[in-house]
């Protein structure tokens, strides 16, 4: 057999997929259709591979799924859900959960970069948990976890010169491993944080890059996804059939003192159980001194916000509040939380961010937090009681206010009580 004969039939077959997988990828066509079963279970799924992806947000976003946009409390799956109450009581809303364990807002903000359109002049939820808004910001393994090319790709598409949120994104982005992980982008990235227009080579770059990182997206991001829809089910069959918010509240007051029992924390018995039984004794006072009033994060929400702004988003923001008897026994201060809320308030609402159920000071509450610091029971319904009519009813147009300052380290510096207390009944 000649060699070439031979070559070819050894090397032939790989020379053909990688063919194919090139075509695959670059192919000027849209393998974008999403199953709806698979929307469906997206929705409740808080898998990295929806952060990542633009396919399935941007298929529910089109149609009436609400961004619940927050962090591990999301995961807290007990029939007080709101992705529970809005499947069981038929509303004309289902929460899109964008939240996972190490979700803050630099990560919000790159993963909404694929999405932009598709939520303009709509409306979406976020919780914001104090506990991202510590010294150092954003763990970079969390970020880089949640992170894609194809988000990065999108905000350099969209960046302008010299404007404040495009540059410190950027420069956010730069201080992270992430910002370093293709060299093509690194550069673009550069110039935008400098404030000048990206080369035609680059506009050409992300032109092509889009489309093979879209079907790479197509491709892959409906695989390997957590189906928590039997979760959500079960929660419902809990419930009563008709809702009735005071017999909700006495049903999930029931259920969390059967679940609290093994505890002086009212935290859930498996929880406890799991992860608090094996260290008590060690966490006694090991949170005196916390602080959640300064640091890069304050800038990082910033961008949110700004992103809401330029799309005619209308949000509603929950801000939660901690375990009090846990807090209490880790020395966590309360008044260092109200100051922190304090703080976050100035910054939504003199920029005309409005929309705030705050529940800060709701901690010593009876059943509403699950564990240390997630909301359960009474205190999903507390949210679902503000977010509920938010959602169903329409809202003014929102008329924003943005101020760059909020991206300075100025501001994350500043003294929370050195800024009026701009909280409603403060």
């Amino acid at each position: 057999m000649k060699l070439a004969k031979r070559l070819w039939l050894i090397f032939g077959p790989i020379l053909i997929a990688m063919l194919g997988v090139v075509v695959l990828l670059f192919w000027p066509g849209n393998y974008g259709q999403s199953r709806q079963d698979n929307v469906e279970k997206a929705a409740v799924s808080l898998s990295p591979n929806i952060f990542k992806g633009n396919l399935l947000k941007s298929a529910a976003f089109d149609q009436n799924y609400v961004p619940f946009i927050g962090s591990s409390e999301l995961s807290r799956m007990d029939p007080f859900h709101p992705s529970v109450l809005a499947t069981k009581y038929r509303r004309n809303y289902r929460p899109f959960l964008l939240g996972s364990a190490g979700t803050q807002s630099l990560t919000h903000f790159f993963s909404l970069q694929t999405a932009g359109k598709e939520l303009t002049g709509k409306k979406v939820v976020v919780i914001i948990s104090p506990q991202w808004f510590v010294w150092n910001g954003i763990q970079r393994n969390m970020f880089s976890y949640y992170y894609s090319n194809l988000q990065t790709n999108n905000f350099l598409e969209k960046a302008k010169a010299n404007d404040p949120m495009a540059e410190y994104a950027a420069t956010r982005l730069l201080q992270l491993p992430s910002g370093s992980s293709n060299p093509t982008l690194t550069e673009a990235i550069i110039r935008v944080k400098a404030g000048v227009p990206l080369t035609n080579w680059q506009k050409t770059y992300l032109r092509l890059s889009e489309r093979l990182y879209d079907h790479e997206d197509s491709l892959f991001s409906q695989l390997f996804l957590r189906d928590n829809r039997g979760t959500i089910a079960k929660g419902e069959e809990t419930l009563p059939s008709q809702y009735d918010p005071w017999v909700l509240d006495d049903l999930a007051t029931q259920m969390g003192k059967g679940e609290t029992t093994n505890n002086q924390f009212g935290i859930q018995n498996k929880f406890y159980d799991q992860r608090v039984r094996p260290v008590v004794g060690k966490l006694k006072d090991s949170q005196i001194g916390f602080d959640y009033d300064y640091g890069p994060e304050f800038s990082d929400f910033q961008l949110l916000l700004d992103f809401f702004s330029r799309h005619k988003i209308t949000p509603m923001f929950v801000i939660p509040p901690v375990n009090d008897k846990w807090a209490k026994y880790t020395g966590l201060s309360q008044e260092m939380l109200d100051l922190f809320d304090r703080k976050i308030q100035y910054q939504l609402r003199t920029q005309g961010f409005n929309h705030i159920e705050d529940l800060i000071d709701q901690g010593n509450q009876p059943y509403f937090m699950q564990d240390t610091i997630h909301l359960g029971w009474r205190g999903w319904l507390a949210v679902d009681d503000a977010v509920r009519p938010f959602l169903e009813n329409q809202q003014p147009t929102p008329k924003y206010k943005i101020n760059k300052s909020f991206y300075t380290k100025t501001w994350q510096k500043k003294e929370p009580r050195d800024i009026p207390d701009m909280r409603a009944g403060k």
